[in-house]
């Protein structure tokens, strides 16, 4: 690699465990700027000097890496190649932060065994192994059982990820399902469990669940089409050719997408077609081999439905929908008569109040149960089925986390749930609805060591521009100053009505030790706030969650939290949307920005109707297509289409090459268009991994080198020990 004659003075950060690179600081990547008319939309001109890094059988490459154009190749790898040189004086900071993740982790561990029947089934790993086991044991007591080994499914290949593991109801089968491009490309194996044997069913391009007919002779599953979207749903029948499965429902534009799930009753088969503004249920009959499916909600734009079932609720059997009908924005639950689910047969079971979120709902034989969001804190509300005395499992910290477990059972008065803050690692609770009471079944063992009592959970409210408040949940060493000395890392996403939990994260335990102030900022764009904190963050109102990340920088800095110039900040897919804005907006607040798999070229993206999730993402970002408006929208903030010469803070984006969500060219092609603009000496860094996709390395400790990178950089960052770039002339 060529290098500059120019050498970086840097000052050793003993404490850090980074030294002072002495060496020449490498010449980044400079890629030829091949300007192209990529799109000529409501009488504007985009063009793009990079758009070659995008491969043009960009399909291929997703299922087979190796495929990938020599000259991209050969791009990407002298970026990983500076990226490692830049991050050299790093290497013993990365093994020392690699070591310590690794050691919060118990190698040996299990998940609480899930009761169904005369079995319990639960995941465990062995000593030293990166892939699950799926095993049973009888409930009653008795040998454990290993039904699928995810090390041995692995070995050998380059990439592998174990999908689902459904049992069929009778005990005698398992459907499993395995990814082995990183593209998310799942295909489905039949398990005969008396023998271990593989049966001759193989089922192709499906994203990895199914649901057992009641007689185990058939399975449903959801394939993607040709663009890999999840449209169909399909029936196959044991030792039956693929070739002759019964589609069921399909939508044959894919521009909603299609999921399947299973009743708690195990009675039915649930179908959910959803973009981002709607949300239509079907079901299908899992005692009848030939069902079809039969819509049990309308399709509607705005409509959001999701259903249970229940035998007999109120006399007969019924369906519990969770909805947002009649003007019930953050929800509420209904009940109809299965035999006319017309929406004048709706009946309010749980009314709609404002700034209540209803998450989610769960229905068992005696007990209505629901999962609630108030002001970012959730709690979980259940009632006996008939009666309208309600109870609460909250809890006292000021940000937390809870869980519902789905479960297998529908007889049962047990609820498993699972709670944790940022200093409590997750605990596993099952709550007696009878009695009121709670057994812990299980608290996540830290093996190197952990005690809560030295860490502060905080919560504060950062007040926006415009008059809202933007939660913020903090995490520091008891030990840690809050006087405006201390590093600083803000973590953001703000999309889909996600929100971002106040959860544990044992890896960020390795920059809360080393003095950071660890702060989760949860923006327009999640639903911490109700559902109305997700629309202000969508479609036009986008911005909102920008402005949103930097005021709650700026509170934290005003407040102590922070030291300014020690600041970082950590995005990851639609969370790296928000760190490409702020890069933009506001580079001077941060010492380094962090976007992994960042959705960075929205209006290239959404203008390209070929790309797996860009039909069914319309509703979430706009159609730039149609829409002059939300073409502007996007042009505005768009953080590719958006950078210009300035100052950078140090840059590090990350990238996967099989990636279907955010495609490698967005990084790569934002991380040379900064660098091409940046008037600083900071560095920009792009690291791809060449053979995994969005949610990068499959294996449980392969993943902790990633993280090492990450937090590497950051700690290098605001302790001033990254090479500069040689200056521009």
């Amino acid at each position: 690699m060529k290098t500059d004659p120019a050498t970086a003075e840097h000052v050793a950060v003993a404490a850090t465990g980074t030294t002072a690179p002495r060496s020449p600081v490498p010449v980044p990547p400079a890629p030829a700027c091949r300007p192209s008319v990529t799109a000529v939309r409501h009488g504007i001109t985009l063009t793009d000097e990079f758009a070659w890094l995008r491969d043009p059988d960009w399909q291929r490459v997703l299922h087979d890496p190796g495929a990938l154009d020599p000259a991209i190749r050969s791009h990407l790898d002298a970026e990983n190649a500076y990226a490692e040189a830049m991050l050299a004086h790093t290497a013993a900071l990365q093994k020392d932060l690699t070591a310590e993740m690794r050691g919060r982790i118990r190698e040996d561990d299990a998940t609480v065994p899930a009761e169904d029947g005369p079995f319990g089934y639960f995941s465990c790993w062995r000593e030293g192994g990166e892939h699950p086991l799926v095993c049973r044991a009888p409930r009653r007591g008795g040998a454990t059982e290993v039904l699928i080994d995810g090390n041995v499914l692995a070995a050998g290949k380059g990439y592998f990820r174990l999908g689902a593991a459904i049992h069929s109801p009778d005990h005698r089968m398992l459907a499993w399902s395995a990814d082995a491009s990183g593209a998310e490309l799942f295909t489905m194996r039949v398990r005969d469990l008396a023998s271990g044997a593989e049966l001759p069913d193989l089922v192709p391009d499906t994203v990895g669940d199914a649901v057992w007919t009641r007689d185990a002779t058939a399975f449903y599953y959801v394939r993607v089409d040709e663009y890999q979207r999840p449209s169909r749903v399909l029936r196959h029948r044991l030792n039956t050719p693929t070739s002759a499965d019964a589609e069921i429902f399909a939508v044959p534009d894919g521009s909603r997408r299609v999921s399947l799930s299973r009743c708690r009753s195990a009675r039915f088969a649930v179908v959910s077609v959803a973009d981002h503004s709607s949300e239509q249920a079907l079901i299908i009959d899992l005692e009848n081999p030939d069902a079809g499916a039969v819509a049990v909600t309308p399709h509607e734009e705005g409509l959001r439905c999701r259903v249970e079932h229940h035998p007999d609720f109120g006399g007969g059997a019924a369906l519990l929908i969770h909805t947002n009908s009649d003007g019930a924005e953050d929800f509420k639950i209904v009940s109809t008569r299965l035999a006319n689910t017309r929406r004048t047969e709706w009946r309010d079971v749980v009314p709609h109040r404002p700034g209540v979120l209803v998450r989610s709902v769960a229905v068992v034989r005696e007990w209505l149960i629901r999962h609630e969001v108030i002001d970012g804190l959730p709690r979980i509300v259940y009632r006996r089925i008939g009666s309208e005395d309600e109870r609460t499992v909250g809890f006292d910290e000021e940000a937390y986390w809870l869980d519902l477990d789905a479960g297998h059972e529908f007889a049962t008065d047990v609820l498993r749930f699972v709670y944790s803050s940022p200093t409590t690692p997750p605990e596993v609770w099952d709550y007696e609805l009878a009695r009121g009471t709670r057994t812990l079944r299980k608290r996540q063992e830290i093996p190197s060591g952990h005690d809560p009592a030295h860490y502060v959970t905080r919560r504060v409210m950062a007040p926006a521009a415009d008059g809202e408040t933007v939660p913020v949940s903090l995490m520091y060493r008891r030990t840690t100053p809050v006087d405006g000395t201390a590093p600083l890392l803000v973590r953001g996403y703000g999309a889909y009505g996600l929100p971002m939990r106040a959860s544990f994260d044992p890896d960020v335990l390795s920059l809360v030790d080393r003095g950071f102030v660890y702060a989760v900022a949860h923006v327009r764009g999640g639903t911490e706030k109700g559902w109305r904190w997700y629309r202000d963050g969508k479609l036009a109102n986008k911005p909102n969650t920008f402005s949103d990340f930097i005021a709650a920088t700026e509170c934290l800095l005003r407040t102590g939290f922070g030291a300014p110039g020690r600041v970082a900040a950590l995005g990851v897919s639609a969370g790296g949307l928000v760190i490409g804005a702020v890069a933009n907006l506001r580079p001077d607040l941060y010492a380094a920005l962090v976007a992994k798999v960042p959705f960075v070229d929205v209006l290239n993206t959404m203008l390209d109707d070929t790309l797996p999730l860009t039909p069914p993402e319309w509703p979430e970002w706009g159609n730039p297509i149609t829409d002059a408006a939300a073409f502007a929208t996007m042009r505005a903030y768009s953080p590719y289409d958006n950078v210009h010469a300035q100052d950078h803070p140090a840059i590090l984006a990350l990238a996967g090459l099989s990636d279907p969500r955010v495609t490698y060219w967005e990084p790569a092609k934002w991380v040379a268009r900064l660098r091409s603009r940046n008037t600083g000496r900071n560095p920009i860094l792009l690291h791809t991994n060449m053979g995994t996709g969005h949610g990068g390395a499959p294996g449980r400790f392969e993943r902790l080198r990633e993280q090492a990178l990450i937090y590497a950089f950051v700690i290098a960052a605001v302790e001033k020990s990254l090479p500069q770039t040689p200056a521009k002339h």
